[in-house]
């Protein structure tokens, strides 16, 4: 909801309150303003003048020389726009202006003759395009007569409006109206509300009845429609002040009845719809479902194809509107209209949304009909607009309306009391308190001592029982103005549980490594459920649990194993261009046996990743890394060192995956999972280049850790490295001299880390090189090389001995 400061002051008293400030307020008390925006940027020295010559430009056939009269003094200025013409008063401005974009006016000259300023169109003033009246788009804007030679323009163009951006959640429909957010400011404010002029003066000798009947066949989705009369109307452009409202409240003005129908729809939250009285061919509306098949235009000149569950507006014999929604091109008001019937009605919100979602044409009205309007105002609407018209379009209004009235206005009655109203809020407000919020709000009561039965206006179909009342009156008295206390007793502050913490540990370290997190379906279907499950689970009978009413096959079984669907999630995104990816994600699988399958699966909690493509690319360097099995080894490798725990990798042959690239996983001499590349058959048949997989059993993983803070001292002393190739059987794992070597070395050899392998010419068949790099140091003092030494021959020794292996020279 859009709503216009300065609007707003003709019902309330704003005094002083700037409207950020009344932004500000509003917020605090329950309604969100988004933001607040002016109008137009601000300009300078622009005023109105009057066009006292107007002749073409004696060296440019499209440009105009103007005599313009600005109050004290007479500006030749040249004007381009096509509607200029002597006679007229106009925006102007003068030398030195400041116009938005700060775009400052300067005397020039135009084809060899002097400007001095420049006649404003509106865009040039700041307004935006898409709400300048159609008939001055292309052309400068005329002010009525009564616009005063050398005023000032920013108030006659309502420039310095500002326009608060209302977030109205559905409860609230009230607040979609310039009245409801009157009520809401005049509460907030303490101040009286002035509500509009509505004296209609009746100029017509015969009866609105007398011109129009109205049937309502439908009365459970229209229990009122009035059709007021309005004759002799003449169709011009509203009032400037009307214009600059609706334009400030984001619509474009039209032509004076239409405009006048926005204003009412916007000032009371109630839509009208006024038909060409003439066009409607016929003295009598009649209200229905439509019939099946049955279609019509709407204003928009598209054929709309209607059913039952529409609600239409007929002449007795065709559709002339659909309810609440949008009016039809063959009763459309325009430049030749004279008589006007006015559609002030009770539309039912469902109706309405159902035709809304059938046709797709929201609009303002078919908003406040989905949310509920007040009953109570909806003949004072018609009645409003009526006035209006009257008012400024010289019409001559018939007496009363034609109505069909079965709606229901009776207020809603609430009773509550001070001591449940403390005892909610935590508060110690007296009864004169609550009299004071009654009063604001605007609401009639009965007070008994402390007790309150609150008749509540139709305005506010929002409360309803007593706790909605309560947050009126807390929302009233002030949010901040409610106590607060400490939670009392064994209440403590919310915390993650340890379970819940070495989750977002294991999480931020594989996301850290550069995987992004996927969220799949823990459904699979029957051939997926066969794949890629961990060795310390397939090893055992284990039975897939099958659902006894799947939606489909592709979500028959519960997964046993989260790589699959990882894969289909990597296979998806492949087949889009999409060539580096890896993917991993924190989910359950759904383990049962033939001991449990009466019972409950048994939910484990599973990582798991797939990789394919670059891991590393530079493009300016022409460097690139592929992905491979040490990839992710040493993924996995990571994320056990962050989690100190220890852990081992042997190789092994594992369903689907490569059978010379793939290893398990254990810990304390137990598999907890797998890692590898997937079995180039599989990656075949899922459309996806060399992939690489990991899997482990966190719930294993979550059993062993232990969450002490551990503290390792920053080295005082200088590192020592020595490098070391020894010449071995090429069945000994590498794996196994580090761990021998870490183990002799200790404690002096910190680091062992492997960074070759070789096979091949100048060494024998069925041997291996294999180089170490041991980064020596000691906490306490800087070693010596003797002692370096001693140590390096003793590792050389030791392997030599076990692995029956030589030194590379």
């Amino acid at each position: 909801m859009l709503v216009s400061y300065n609007w707003l002051k003709n019902y309330v008293d704003l005094g002083n309150l700037t409207p950020e400030e009344l932004a500000a307020k509003i917020t605090k008390s329950g309604i969100e303003v988004e933001g607040v925006e002016y109008v137009a940027e601000k300009s300078t020295d622009v005023v109105v003048g009057y066009v006292v010559s107007c002749e073409q430009h004696p060296n440019a056939d499209k440009l105009n020389l103007c005599q313009v009269d600005v109050g004290d003094q007479q500006l030749q200025i040249i004007c381009g726009a096509p509607n200029i013409t002597e006679g007229q008063k106009v925006a102007v401005a003068k030398p030195g202006a400041v116009l938005p974009g700060n775009f400052r006016i300067k005397k020039v000259k135009l084809r060899g003759i002097e400007s001095n300023g420049m006649i404003c169109s509106l865009k040039e003033l700041g307004i935006e395009e898409k709400y300048v009246p159609t008939d001055i788009a292309d052309g400068i804007f005329v002010f009525p007569e009564d616009a005063g030679v050398g005023e000032n323009v920013d108030e006659l163009l309502n420039l310095n409006d500002a326009v608060l951006e209302l977030d109205i959640l559905p409860n609230r429909a009230d607040a979609l109206s310039m009245l409801g957010v009157a009520y809401e400011v005049g509460a907030i404010l303490d101040q009286p509300v002035n509500l509009p002029d509505e004296a209609v003066t009746i100029t017509e000798d015969h009866a609105a009845e007398s011109y129009i009947s109205v049937e309502v066949e439908a009365a459970d989705l229209n229990p009122y429609y009035g059709a007021f009369v309005i004759r002799d109307v003449e169709i011009k452009p509203s009032p400037l002040w009307m214009r600059n409202y609706l334009i400030a409240s984001g619509i474009r003005p039209i032509n004076n009845v239409v405009d006048i129908t926005n204003y009412v729809l916007l000032e009371y939250g109630q839509p009208l719809h006024a038909f060409d009285y003439d066009k409607l061919g016929s003295e009598k509306v009649l209200v229905r479902r439509a019939a099946n098949g049955e279609t019509m235009v709407t204003l928009d000149g598209q054929e709309r194809l209607l059913t039952e569950k529409n609600l239409v507006i007929t002449n007795g014999k065709e559709p002339v509107a659909l309810a609440g929604v949008m009016g039809g091109a063959n009763t459309e008001v325009n430049s030749e209209t004279k008589n006007v019937l006015l559609e002030a009605a009770y539309f039912d919100s469902k109706s309405v949304r159902r035709t809304v979602k059938q046709t797709g044409l929201r609009s303002e009205s078919s908003t406040r009909f989905e949310k509920g309007i007040d009953p109570n105002r909806v003949k004072n609407a018609g009645i409003r607009a009526s006035f209006l018209m009257q008012q400024y379009a010289g019409a001559k209004v018939a007496a009363g309306a034609a109505e069909f009235d079965e709606l229901d206005r009776s207020e809603k009655v609430v009773e509550m009391d001070i001591e449940h109203i403390n005892t909610r809020l935590g508060t110690e407000m007296t009864a004169a308190d609550v009299v004071s919020i009654l009063n604001r709000l605007k609401f009639d009561y009965k007070q008994d001592g402390s007790e309150f039965v609150v008749q509540v206006p139709t305005r506010r179909g929002d409360i309803t029982i007593f706790e909605d009342m309560l947050e009126e009156v807390a929302r009233i008295y002030g949010y901040d103005n409610l106590p607060f206390t400490l939670p009392q007793g064994a209440a403590q502050a919310g915390a993650l549980t340890s379970r819940q913490s070495l989750k977002r540990k294991v999480k931020n370290y594989i996301q850290g490594t550069g995987l992004m997190e996927t969220l799949t379906y823990s459904l699979t279907n029957p051939t997926d459920i066969k794949r890629l499950i961990s060795p310390e689970i397939s090893g055992n009978k284990i039975i897939p649990v099958a659902l006894a009413m799947p939606m489909s096959e592709e979500h028959k079984y519960l997964r046993l194993s989260v790589l699959p669907e990882i894969l289909n999630v990597l296979s998806y995104n492949s087949a889009r261009n999409q060539a580096n990816l890896g993917y991993y994600e924190l989910g359950s699988i759904f383990v049962s046996n033939e001991k449990t399958l009466t019972e409950q699966p048994d939910e484990k909690l599973r990582l798991s990743g797939a990789l394919t493509g670059n891991w590393l690319e530079q493009p300016w360097q022409q460097e690139k890394k592929e992905v491979d099995f040490y990839v992710v080894k040493g993924i996995i490798e990571g994320l056990f060192g962050h989690l100190e725990l220890p852990v081992s990798f042997r190789q092994e042959k594992v369903a689907d995956m490569h059978p010379g690239r793939c290893a398990v996983i254990e810990m304390n001499e137990q598999i907890i999972g797998f890692i590898g590349q997937l079995h180039p058959t599989l990656a075949k048949e899922l459309d996806l280049k060399e992939t690489y997989v990991f899997d482990v059993n966190l719930e294993a993983v979550f059993a062993e850790y232990e969450d002490i803070p551990s503290y390792a001292q920053i080295p005082k002393y200088p590192s020592i490295a020595r490098d070391i190739a020894f010449i071995l059987e090429e069945n000994v794992h590498a794996g196994d001299i580090k761990v021998h070597i870490e183990e002799i070395g200790a404690p002096l050899v910190k680091r062992v880390d492997i960074f070759d392998v070789y096979q091949g010419a100048n060494l024998e068949a069925g041997k291996k090189s294999i180089a170490y790099s041991l980064l020596y140091q000691h906490p306490e003092k800087t070693l010596k090389d003797e002692e370096v030494e001693d140590s390096y021959q003793k590792i050389i020794t030791s392997v030599n001995e076990k692995f029956n292996s030589y030194v590379r020279s």
